[in-house]
């Protein structure tokens, strides 16, 4: 059983000592033997994802296989960790992974709004389940933490985990409609405490989504729970995120923050698509010398 504690003790972020300390993150040397391993395990914690209200099975399938042939002129690219996509295209992208190793992630309890009952979204995740996703991305309830209902929002975490069975649940705070660094991270230890696998910023689909001082509040939360519990919480920055240099930006706070046992895609995720197609230009660049027209890759 869960047991909600008291979440008035969630600490009080510092606003400028947050900002101060993630922008000194990017302003690292990173030597370039260095930042091509770093290309590669960016690459490989990517979910590629679809969501639209135009999907169809043939963009779905177009995606994974993007997924399972990155640029096939590179010989020995990882994949990416896992496609996302809605309830209703799971099983198409199950089949279409084959037995690739590149999970299924479905979104689920009336994303992106969440703005439905416990029962519909109860019922949404279960579907998703049922049609083979591996992971569920959910969002909490905006308006309930908003209200300071938080016993609300641990109880529907809660409860869609039960639902998830052996799938790991991605919690999306949706941080840019929360307004400020203490709602953060109290959003953040609710989730966890009601048995989040990971801790999302964004649905992608408001501004501002994802940024680095977001994300370090996140990480620190992740760090201070593991802390007192002994569990570790997966993170994923999602939304913004579409270069290359940046996503080095983030490895570098993961591992100063975290450290080495977080930084594979069990533990951390990007959820942008746009940035595949900038890793696999930069990887060309340093293995060539020559940047290659993005017309050498695919758009979805």
């Amino acid at each position: 059983m869960n047991t909600i504690p008291d979440f008035t003790i969630s600490p009080r972020i510092d606003q400028v000592g947050v900002e101060e300390r993630a922008s000194r993150f990017t302003k690292r040397s990173i030597k370039n033997e260095t930042k091509i391993i770093g290309l590669k395990l960016a690459l490989n914690m990517i979910d590629l994802t679809t969501l639209e209200g135009k999907d169809t099975d043939g963009k779905v399938k177009q995606l994974c296989y993007k997924a399972m042939h990155l640029h096939d002129v590179y010989v020995g690219l990882p994949t990416v960790a896992a496609i996302c996509v809605y309830p209703s295209m799971v099983g198409v992208a199950k089949k279409a992974l084959g037995d690739s190793g590149i999970k299924v992630a479905s979104v689920a309890t009336a994303f992106p709004s969440g703005q439905s009952t416990r029962d519909i979204k109860i019922r949404d995740t279960k579907f998703a389940i049922s049609q083979g996703a591996d992971e569920i991305d959910m969002v909490i309830s905006r308006g309930k933490f908003h209200q300071g209902e938080y016993n609300f929002v641990f109880d529907e975490i809660a409860a869609i985990k039960e639902a998830c069975g052996n799938a790991r649940l991605k919690v999306i705070l949706e941080t840019g409609e929360l307004g400020t660094y203490d709602k953060v991270r109290k959003a953040s230890d609710i989730a966890m405490y009601a048995g989040a696998d990971f801790i999302k910023t964004s649905t992608g689909k408001i501004s501002p989504a994802a940024t680095m001082p977001v994300t370090l509040v996140m990480l620190e939360a992740i760090r201070d729970f593991y802390y007192k519990t002994g569990k570790k919480i997966a993170m994923k920055p999602a939304g913004g995120i579409s270069k290359a240099k940046l996503a080095l930006h983030y490895l570098v706070m993961l591992n100063e923050v975290l450290g080495e046992g977080w930084m594979n895609n069990e533990w951390f995720r990007f959820g942008a698509s746009s940035l595949a197609n900038d890793i696999l230009m930069q990887l060309m660049k340093q293995r060539t010398g020559l940047y290659q027209s993005g017309d050498y890759f695919a758009n979805d």
